[in-house]
């Protein structure tokens, strides 16, 4: 039943009581996509220190890159020698990004096979702060079938918060479960960005489906940074791109050229459109909510 409540009483959906509040300015995100050589993490880092630059140029805070980048997909070459394909903890490899980051303030959100400190193989993102330091790692929660038989799944969510925005983690397979993007938007986020591998055919259909819908259902922005050509025996279909908080496509890569993506994140956009779809502040102050888990296993990284 509506609420009888005076107008001027009740929350507006801009100001549902969430973590973080609204950011204050624009922040300018740059999703990427380039070929990658199969399993030479130096030759890929190089290729990501170099977009990290472009990006900068351009005006970018925030680059993003597709699933495993660093090494490419290529299961294979990574089971058969992960000391060679898989990044190990303080890698000297990724050196270049590092001083690309330090050198343009910029962060940068980079895929990656990693071999944890336990001897644990995981799928990771990797988040290089503006001062060139590995701030975060983030894991994969929901593995793909196949990854299942090599990887361990993460058990924590992350969150990152620079120039006042939330920006939700997410790779590849976790994106297709609406609850992935839900736990980031209940934690205050107001985007989510997500490193993957979508292919020709179904995966495309995947990612046109999953993405819009993730961002209207959360009032979110989402980013997309997907591979291009062939890796891991995949023919990707690359289309990188950014959803409005409305779900609506607002900037997105050709299917297979070595592209960058710009798009502004506006807190004006973010707040007009959560006034018009109060999804998010309906089911904030729903009795499932309340009555329900709270939302929890999330860490939170400031960014300078």
């Amino acid at each position: 039943m509506p609420s009888t409540a005076p107008a001027d009483r009740l929350p507006r959906p801009a100001e549902h009581p969430l973590p973080g509040g609204l950011p204050g300015t624009v922040l300018r995100v740059a999703t990427v996509q380039a070929p990658v050589v199969a399993g030479d993490i130096p030759a890929n880092a190089a290729t990501a220190a170099a977009l990290i630059r472009e990006a900068a140029a351009a005006g970018a805070r925030v680059v993003l890159f597709a699933e495993k980048f660093l090494s490419g997909y290529e299961p294979a070459l990574i089971v058969a020698d992960p000391y060679r394909h898989a990044v190990q903890p303080a890698d000297p490899r990724l050196a270049p990004i590092a001083d690309a980051c330090r050198e343009s303030a910029v962060t940068a959100v980079v895929g990656a096979a990693v071999r944890d400190e336990a001897g644990e193989l995981r799928v990771s993102a990797l988040v290089v702060g503006p001062d060139g330091e590995l701030v975060t790692r983030y894991d994969k929660q929901y593995l793909f079938k196949s990854e299942a038989e090599i990887y361990r799944p993460g058990t924590t969510g992350c969150t990152l918060e620079l120039d006042g925005w939330r920006l939700g983690l997410g790779i590849c397979y976790d994106s297709g479960f609406p609850e992935h993007a839900r736990a980031a938007a209940l934690d205050g986020c107001h985007a989510y960005l997500v490193g993957a591998l979508f292919s020709v055919g179904h995966g495309h259909h995947e990612s046109r489906t999953w993405f819009p819908a993730r961002a209207l259902d959360n009032t979110v922005y989402t980013v997309l940074s997907n591979h291009i050509g062939q890796t891991g025996g995949w023919n990707t279909c690359g289309a990188s791109a950014v959803w409005g908080p409305d779900g609506r496509l607002l900037a997105e890569a050709g299917p297979d050229a070595r592209q960058l993506v710009l798009a502004d994140l506006d807190p004006a956009v973010l707040s007009a459109t959560r006034q018009s779809e109060p999804l998010l502040h309906d089911f904030r102050n729903g009795p499932a909510f309340r009555t329900g888990p709270a939302v929890a296993g999330r860490l939170l990284h400031r960014l300078g």
